[in-house]
C-alpha cells in the first residue's frame, strides 16, 4: 500500500474521482485485513463475502462497531502495537480497544492535520482546552477524550486547561488566557457536553463574560445529554457566544474506532466527508443503502485504519445525507447531519460518561 491518499485534496475530489481512488484504497485494505486478521477473515467467510465481487462502496463488507468492545481485532503483530486507544464505556460495558502500530498512528495524525488545516490554516494558535490536564497523563493508553485532546493540541501553542482536576472551572487561568491573547486568533477545543456542563453553565452561573472574540471552537461528542435537555446545535452556539463573544464554532463527528477520519461541520451547519473517508446511510431493517434525504444508520468508510480492520464500520448512530459535491460552502464530497443514537443502542460517547467528581 502506498498511502498516497494523505496527499489528496481534502475537499477537492468530485464524486467519480473520489469513488475510483478511495475504492482502490479500500479494496487494498480489505485484502490486507483478510490476510492478517483471522477474526476478520472468519467474519467474511461466515457472511460469504468475496473480495472479487465489490463493484461500489455500498457493497463493501462492514463490521458492527460494537465488535471492538468484544474482541481484540488487529492486523499487525502484537509486538508492533505502539498505542492502544479506548472508547468511553458505560457501567458494566467494556470499552472499544483500538490497537495502533506506528504507521497507523502516523497516518491518523497526518489525516487529522490535513483536515484541520482546511479550517485553521497552518499556523499554531494559542489554545484553550476545556478539560483538565490529568486526562492525558498516560501517553501509551488513551481514552477517546485523551486521544482527542492530544490530537487537537498539535494545532495549538501555549496550551491552557480551563478546568481543574476536580472538574471545577479555573477562572483565573481562563481570564489570563483571554487577556494575554486579546485580539488575535485563538483555538478552543472540548467535548460538547464538557463545554456545556463545566464551562458554559459555570460562566452563566457566575455571570461571567470571557472575551474570546476571534476564536475558533471545535467540539464533538456528548450530544445525548444536551438533547435530553432540549438543547440543540443552534442554542449551544448562541449561548456560548453570549458568554464568550464572536466565536467560529465547528462541531465534528468522529469516533475512536476511526481516529483521523473526522467529519467537520461547515459554515452552513453540515458535516463533510474528507477525500479519504466517506459514509453510507442504511435502512435499519433491511440494511440496504438509503437515498439522500432519508434517515438511517450511518456506515463510515476510511482509508486510514491499517493496523486493525476499522476501514468499514456500521455505527449505532442515525443520520441523513443531504447532498454530494454541491454544498453552498464549496467543499466537494458528501455532507450530512447526525441525529443521535439508535433506539436501545448502547450509550457511548466521548463525554457522556464523565463521572461526578469526588
Amino acid at each position: 500500500m502506498t498511502f498516497d491518499f494523505i496527499n489528496w485534496p481534502i475537499y477537492g475530489l468530485d464524486r467519480e474521482t473520489k469513488r475510483n481512488l478511495l475504492g482502490r484504497e479500500l479494496s487494498s485494505l480489505m485484502n490486507h485485513h483478510r490476510t492478517h486478521c483471522m477474526q476478520y477473515l472468519k467474519i467474511l467467510d461466515a457472511r460469504a463475502w468475496r473480495l472479487d465481487k465489490y463493484n461500489c462502496f455500498e457493497e463493501y463488507p462492514w463490521l458492527p462497531v460494537r465488535l471492538f468492545k468484544m474482541y481484540e481485532l488487529l492486523s499487525v503483530n502484537k509486538n508492533e502495537v505502539f498505542k492502544t486507544l479506548t472508547s468511553s464505556g458505560t457501567t458494566g460495558q467494556s470499552p472499544s480497544r483500538i490497537f495502533l502500530d506506528k504507521n497507523t498512528a502516523s497516518l491518523q495524525t497526518s489525516a487529522l492535520v490535513r483536515i484541520m488545516q482546511e479550517f485553521l490554516g497552518k499556523s499554531r494558535l494559542p489554545m484553550l482546552i476545556i478539560d483538565h490536564p490529568g486526562v492525558i497523563k498516560d501517553r501509551t493508553k488513551f481514552s477517546a477524550r485523551g486521544a482527542g485532546i492530544l490530537g487537537l493540541s498539535n494545532f495549538g501553542r501555549g496550551h491552557v486547561y480551563a478546568l481543574n482536576d476536580d472538574m471545577s472551572l479555573n477562572l483565573e487561568a481562563i481570564e489570563l488566557f483571554s487577556k494575554k491573547y486579546e485580539g488575535i486568533p485563538k483555538l478552543i477545543f472540548g467535548f460538547t457536553f464538557m463545554v456545556w456542563q463545566y464551562f458554559l453553565l459555570e460562566l452563566e452561573a457566575n455571570k461571567k463574560f470571557i472575551d474570546l472574540n476571534n476564536s475558533i471552537l471545535f467540539h464533538s461528542g456528548g450530544w445525548k445529554k444536551l438533547e435530553a435537555m432540549s438543547v440543540d446545535n443552534n442554542e449551544f452556539k448562541e449561548r456560548l457566544r453570549a458568554v464568550c463573544g464572536d466565536l467560529r464554532i465547528h462541531n465534528f463527528y468522529g469516533m475512536v474506532e476511526q481516529v483521523g477520519s473526522v467529519f467537520v461541520e461547515c459554515e452552513y451547519g453540515y458535516l463533510h466527508a474528507p477525500s479519504f473517508a466517506d459514509l453510507i446511510v442504511r435502512d435499519p431493517l433491511s440494511w440496504r443503502p438509503l437515498p439522500m434525504g432519508h434517515s438511517g444508520v450511518i456506515q463510515v468508510l476510511s482509508a486510514v485504519p491499517y493496523s486493525y480492520p476499522g476501514h468499514s464500520l456500521l455505527t449505532e448512530d442515525l443520520g441523513t445525507i443531504f447532498g454530494e459535491d454541491d454544498c453552498a460552502c464549496g467543499r466537494l464530497g458528501r455532507y450530512f447531519h447526525v441525529h443521535g443514537r439508535m433506539a436501545k443502542a448502547e450509550i457511548r460517547g466521548c463525554s457522556d460518561t464523565q463521572p461526578t467528581p469526588v
